[in-house]
């Protein structure tokens, strides 16, 4: 196989296809400009060797669609246009000598769309599978503590709803404290050796919850569990960027958390039958529910161990098979799609750690700071009402039983209302709007519980509180979009773990919204809440604001540059990640 340089210096007239690339990528994040990016393509300088490129951008595709995209040639070139096109820009976006796909980096490959589609699908099958079951597993024994409060496990312990908030809260500030670290180790030893031992030891600590008979052992497994749990979400995040590209990466999150509605819907069944063994060796259902669900997340964790693979061109292993999942084609593919969407891929290894100035830049990075803030804020107002949402049904007089199969309808249909919300967003290229619609469906909902009282029929009430917490949640769009507004792995790795860190303090002051001398009916903390949605969409539209205003403010500032001037600031420029130039914010 040819060197990369020997494949570079085979691009003549780079300097006018220079610039025409760059209109070419500005045209391909957006979603009205098709036709624009086939008439740029079309005038690009290539030598009749020069193997072609993709005549649009890429395309948004589903499991749902069993052809591909309708209105695409499928034995057409899909490779899209990038800097590995242009031997001058090529050379400044080269790869670590240590980055571990280095050997299927090459400029000339190409593929069509149905080898693409047919490839997305097999990772898909692969590895975003798995991971869904993982995710699930976390959520078993991260969501299990609701329904063994259904079951009386506070009356049992003689604990107050107070010493459940405590629990909760001491959960979500270790979870919080726990998500850098983890990273840090995930990025040392790799997500795929981590996130197992991740698994293994959290199941250890849940499983011991069976013995559960004091404030103090509650408390304990609580902050252990948060340790232990603490930047799984973000380890799998930057495990799926390895494979997938920032196209493909939100709508792949999406699954990721209807993987934790489905964990709950089966969770529910599980629960249901899992708690009619109160009186088994005269131990309480609950207990049961905590030693079983624990056992089944170390299998899976044990299995973790064997079926993650490093990196699309590491997948061979006594247990993956000799010759792995991916032919070398395949292995190709994978990684110069990857590469050829954000070359910032290739600057880090998969086992190189993190150095602290890399950590203080990360955490400086003040143009994710408005994402943050949307993680703080997004999730108060449904927080509250889904941890005591088994309370608030044994309230209304439903059984232990009854409660655990009345959260079903919800579950399933917020799993619907993700899949839909993070569609829209794909289709319409907005986020920020996304989150206003998610706070509006809120509102709509929190007004009547607000004004509900003790007399309102209990069907009526259950069914408010059902679709409150169905209405859609944008946390998926969320952790895509604070990936696309990185830019680079180091700020990648540790955008995503920050990013978790404020949903759970947001997490840790919910649990205060709603307190026992305000129940049944809460009016006082659903009158916080009203105020919170209130803030909520303003929060959205000022982040709207700040980016499209930082979007124009640079785009001024490269039209302004000659075409002479642009060349010299992408061969010199020291900006990296999201404070090149040339780089625009998702919003």
């Amino acid at each position: 196989m040819p060197s990369n340089d020997e494949n570079l210096d085979r691009r003549v007239e780079h300097e006018k296809n220079s610039s025409i690339l760059e209109k070419a990528d500005e045209v391909s994040s957006d979603s009205e400009g098709e036709s624009v990016y086939g008439a740029i393509a079309g005038k690009l300088n290539i030598p009749d060797d020069w193997p072609p490129l993709a005549a649009h951008p890429p395309k948004k595709y589903y499991f749902w669609q069993f052809n591909g995209p309708s209105n695409v040639d499928l034995d057409g070139i899909a490779t899209q246009p990038s800097v590995f096109d242009d031997p001058e820009k090529a050379r400044l976006h080269q790869p670590t000598s240590k980055y571990e796909n280095l050997h299927r980096l090459d400029p000339l490959e190409r593929w069509t769309w149905r080898d693409e589609i047919k490839l997305v699908r097999k990772i898909d099958l692969r590895i975003m599978t798995w991971v869904a079951f993982m995710f699930m597993s976390l959520q078993l024994d991260r969501g299990n503590i609701s329904q063994a409060v259904a079951d009386n496990m506070l009356t049992d312990l003689g604990f107050s709803t107070n010493v459940f908030n405590n629990g909760n809260s001491i959960f979500k500030a270790v979870f919080l404290v726990a998500e850098v670290p983890s990273q840090l180790i995930s990025k040392k030893l790799g997500p795929d050796r981590w996130i197992p031992i991740q698994m293994v030891l959290w199941s250890a600590v849940a499983m011991s919850q069976y013995s559960l008979n004091s404030k103090a052992s509650f408390y304990i497994t609580r902050a252990l569990l948060g340790a232990l749990e603490g930047g799984f979400i973000a380890d799998v995040c930057l495990y799926l960027s390895y494979f997938y590209t920032s196209v493909e990466l939100p709508v792949r999150l999406a699954y990721f958390w209807a993987a934790l509605t489905l964990s709950d819907i089966c969770a529910a069944f599980m629960g249901f039958g899992i708690l009619h063994m109160r009186g088994v060796h005269g131990k309480e259902g609950w207990r049961w529910l905590f030693l079983i669900e624990g056992s089944i997340t170390l299998a899976v964790g044990l299995l973790s161990a064997v079926l993650m693979p490093p990196s699309p061109t590491k997948t061979a292993s006594w247990f993956r098979g000799k010759n792995g999942w991916f032919t070398e084609r395949e292995e190709k593919i994978v990684v110069n799609r990857v590469l050829r969407d954000d070359p910032s891929k290739g600057d880090m290894h998969n086992r190189q750690a993190l150095n602290f100035r890399m950590l203080w830049d990360s955490i400086c990075d003040f143009d994710l700071w408005p994402i943050y803030l949307i993680g703080l804020v997004f999730g108060m107002p449904s927080s509250p009402v889904g941890t005591y949402l088994t309370l608030t049904f044994r309230g209304l007089g439903f059984t232990t039983l009854q409660t655990t199969l009345l959260v079903l309808p919800q579950q399933v249909l917020s799993l619907f209302t993700l899949l839909a919300i993070t569609y829209l967003a794909q289709r319409t290229n907005q986020r920020s709007y996304m989150g206003i619609l998610a706070q509006l469906l809120h509102l709509a909902f929190m007004i009547p519980l607000r004004l509900f009282s003790e007399s309102t029929n209990r069907w009526v009430r259950y069914a408010i509180v059902s679709l409150y917490l169905a209405s859609p949640s944008t946390h998926a769009i969320q952790v895509g979009w604070t990936s696309r507004n990185s830019n680079t792995v180091r700020t990648r790795t540790l955008s995503a773990a920050m990013y978790n860190m404020f949903c759970q303090l947001s997490g840790i002051i919910s649990s205060y919204i709603y307190r026992a001398d305000d129940k049944p009916l809460y009016h006082r903390g659903n009158s916080a809440i009203l105020g919170i949605i209130a803030m909520n969409l303003v929060v959205y539209a000022g982040v709207k604001v700040y980016y499209v205003s930082r979007n124009k403010i640079r785009e001024r500032k490269w039209s302004a540059l000659t075409e002479e001037e642009r060349r010299e600031y992408v061969a010199t420029t020291t900006d990296k990640g999201n404070k090149r130039l040339d780089f625009r914010f998702a919003h």
